[in-house]
């Protein structure tokens, strides 16, 4: 017997692996990262760096751009994000417009744009100017009268299906991970998921362009999700191309982190609801110095966005508004009661949502997602057409139920009967009695928001970009007018009631019903998502008002305990949960005694656990359990009679391991000894060359007892982010804990299928 590191020199070769190789430390797409070993890699890379910096000054100014790399991936990211969001915001106006007429004097204007460069315009009909024709003016030229009507209905459907046509086919046939909002997936991801493709540049490229279509069809969708996903996927791509980044999953997901603070940063124009949001909705993992970076991202996106300017009103969103009127003691009755209708309407959406998409992954209607699609987008035309609150995108219908009314104002909704001896500011203009023109916009609105209930829940989930923040808002703030309206009507014709008369005497300011749409908006998106305190933040950056926020507050926390009542997941967790993906919600209580014995694997009546011996074992017969399992790797011990635990080996690196040292490592054949330890065993001398595969090793593998409550066992899991624990007592190996056991398992005592995870 001779020390195989005496055989013919070989000794450097063997220890090959003392360099790293190509792939190593990579993941297979639908596995879960090992949260503990990126972060100890991550401290071995900055430890090589600090200790490299003091050799020279090449290596110290290395140091400096890696410390500094984050900042500039955030700046990059910000400046992306938020230049997409104005091109996109651009785009949908136009294309919006673009369905109902075309501006002759330059086609690229949308409707508003056209008019502000003719001179031709009056105050009283503002949004008319020759410059703007409806098609048919252009085609018979006629503006009035049934057959212009029905031509101009016609058409509207027409760009309508076009719009939607295109945007299903380019999801479709080039990039299928564009579809949704993104916002499940991304908190998947975040969880530490891998979804190879769901963040890149075709996806990136595909639902920019998908999403101004969508949204410009007139389906009742919006773009504010989506632009997390767009977000993210400008994250992913400038990670890519910083090692420090591309290199360590963990730290590419904080990066991921801070982009979807600057993607909800744009599509609010809220920099610090975009951080809340990326806080409390969607990251898993959020240290203090990501908090940073993701303030610095939406700071620039916001700033980014700004200076496009895409609204023309100097502001970062479409719907910004200030009242004049603060509130009162006694409107937080109707405020409450917004709160309850959000809640209710939450719960309502989801379970049918999910009932819906549940039905269309389990018969063949998932076959056909391109006529589902035109199927939806033909009945929402055909039936939004006719109603003016429902024709316009959701956006402006938002903006005016949100509006004051002013003096200047020309909306139905500000149709009151006005004092002819009025003489007040034109800010303070008392509460008035409803004109005709307010009845006629409460009818509609009546039923725009019946339609918009309905048609939503079968919108969201198609296989386009949908996002459900604006629907949301949008229900909410329909049932908010309305509310504030009657209260309104209440007061001024019952003033001397004792609930009125206090706060608002007759010729008194004293309701505003915009106010009422702002707060029941907030309260149907918080009943939907189940956000809290960064919803309130997103809503008073908003309309830049810091005094409504109690009101806000009262919704918000009403609707989501209204709805927690009903079912504890919010929208993104109820798909997340349909589509199987194996995410640890952290708000998730598990209260059952189960030990961790109850869990591991192998359970009685199984096959042994398939386990790696530290020197005894050949290649052949590591790939030969490689090939009959599929297990993401195997836990190695001294010796299969001692079972005492050595350490952890990952599948993916044996094999990498193995093909290395096939094409670099000269006489290493099917018959060569594997070994994880220091010194190589002792072997005959005609043996093969032997193979070290101790840098591949994880020496300090989780471990817990069989003993160990299975509530503790989820806390370790969520907390620290484990793909799996091992199973011991008394440092003998029992068995293994993966987290898709720990995720049946919850299911299992939920009483839901255990199967149902899709984890590969």
């Amino acid at each position: 017997m001779v020390n195989a590191g005496d055989m013919n020199g070989s000794g450097n070769l063997m220890d090959f692996l003392d360099e790293p190789f190509p792939d190593v430390g990579t993941y297979e797409d639908f596995h879960t990262i090992d949260w503990l070993r990126e972060k100890s890699r991550d401290t071995d890379r900055h430890r090589k760096i600090t200790s490299k910096s003091k050799e020279s000054i090449l290596e110290f100014i290395k140091s400096l751009l890696d410390a500094w790399s984050g900042w500039v991936v955030m700046l990059l990211i910000g400046l992306l994000a938020g230049t997409l969001a104005g091109v996109i915001d651009l785009a949908v106006d136009w294309m919006t417009d673009l369905k109902e007429g075309v501006c002759l004097s330059a086609f690229w204007y949308s409707h508003e744009q056209c008019c502000w460069t003719s001179n031709e315009t009056t105050f009283d009909d503002r949004d008319k100017c020759p410059q703007w024709q409806k098609w048919s003016e252009l085609l018979v030229n006629q503006s009035e009268g049934a057959s212009a009507y029905i031509l101009n209905y016609f058409l509207y459907i027409m760009w309508a299906l076009s719009f939607a046509f295109l945007a299903v086919s380019l999801v479709r046939v080039f990039a299928p991970y564009a579809c949704g909002s993104g916002i499940p997936e991304i908190k998947t991801i975040l969880s530490g998921f891998i979804i190879r493709g769901y963040l890149g540049k075709w996806t990136l490229l595909i639902k920019t362009v998908t999403l101004v279509l969508v949204v410009s069809s007139g389906l009742s969708l919006g773009k504010e999700g989506p632009l997390v996903h767009v977000a993210c996927c400008c994250g992913n791509f400038f990670s890519s191309l910083f090692s420090k980044y591309s290199r360590n999953e963990g730290k590419r997901r904080e990066v991921l982190s801070a982009a979807a603070a600057a993607g909800v940063s744009v599509a609010f124009g809220a920099p610090i609801g975009g951080v809340l949001f990326s806080l409390e909705e969607v990251s898993y993992y959020f240290p203090l110095k990501t908090l940073w970076r993701s303030f610095f991202a939406a700071l620039v996106a916001a700033f980014t966005l700004r200076s496009i300017n895409p609204f023309g009103n100097s502001r970062l969103v479409l719907f910004y508004v200030e009242y004049h009127t603060p509130w009162y003691m006694a409107e937080l009755f109707p405020f409450i009661l917004l709160g309850v209708f959000g809640g209710l309407w939450g719960t309502l959406f989801i379970r049918c949502n999910i009932a819906w998409c549940r039905r269309r992954k389990t018969t063949r209607l998932g076959k056909y997602p391109v006529l589902e699609v035109i199927v939806v987008t033909a009945i929402t035309a055909i039936v939004a057409y006719p109603n003016p609150y429902t024709r316009r995108s959701t956006s402006e219908l938002i903006s005016e139920l949100f509006n004051d009314c002013g003096a200047l104002e020309s909306s139905q909704l500000c149709d009151y009967i006005n004092d002819p001896n009025m003489t007040r500011p034109v800010d303070d203009i008392p509460d008035r009695p409803a004109g005709i023109g307010v009845y006629t916009a409460m009818w509609q609105l009546a039923l725009a928001l019946i339609f918009k209930i309905i048609i939503t829940i079968f919108t969201f989930g198609m296989k386009i970009p949908s996002g459900l923040f604006i629907p949301s808002m949008a229900v909410g703030a329909m049932a908010g007018r309305m509310v504030g309206i009657a209260v309104e009507q209440l007061a001024y014709h019952h003033h001397d009631w004792i609930i009125f008369r206090n706060w608002c005497r007759p010729g008194a300011d004293c309701v505003t019903p915009g106010l009422y749409a702002m707060v029941g908006a907030a309260a149907c998106l918080g009943g939907v998502t189940r956000m809290t305190v960064s919803l309130v933040v997103i809503m008073f950056e908003l309309t830049g008002g810091l005094e409504y926020i109690v009101p806000l507050m009262a919704a918000a926390v009403t609707s989501k305990w209204v709805a927690d009542a009903f079912g504890k997941e919010g929208i993104y967790e109820a798909h997340i949960h349909l589509n199987g993906y194996p995410f640890l919600d952290v708000k998730d209580e598990f209260t059952h005694r189960t030990l961790a014995t109850d869990v591991m694997r192998p359970r009685r009546g199984e096959p042994p656990l398939s386990v790696l011996t530290q020197d005894s074992m050949t290649v052949e017969d590591v790939e030969t359990l490689i090939k009959e399992t599929d297990y993401n790797g195997f836990p190695v011990v001294v010796s299969k009679d001692s079972e005492r635990l050595i350490g952890f080996a990952q599948r993916r690196e044996l094999i990498l391991a193995i093909k290395n040292a096939r094409q670099r490592q000269d006489g290493v054949v099917s018959n060569s000894i594997m070994y994880f330890t220091e010194d190589p065993p002792e072997l005959p001398a005609n043996s093969p060359h032997p193979l070290k595969l101790r840098r591949i090793l994880n020496l300090s593998p989780f471990t817990v007892t069989d003993h160990t409550p299975m509530e503790t066992v989820v806390d370790i899991f969520r907390k620290l982010g484990l793909r799996q624990c091992l199973v011991t007592r008394s440092g003998r190996l029992l068995g293994v804990i993966t987290k898709k056991d720990v995720l049946r398992h919850m299911a299992q005592m939920a009483n839901q299928d255990p199967e149902s995870i899709m984890f590969n």
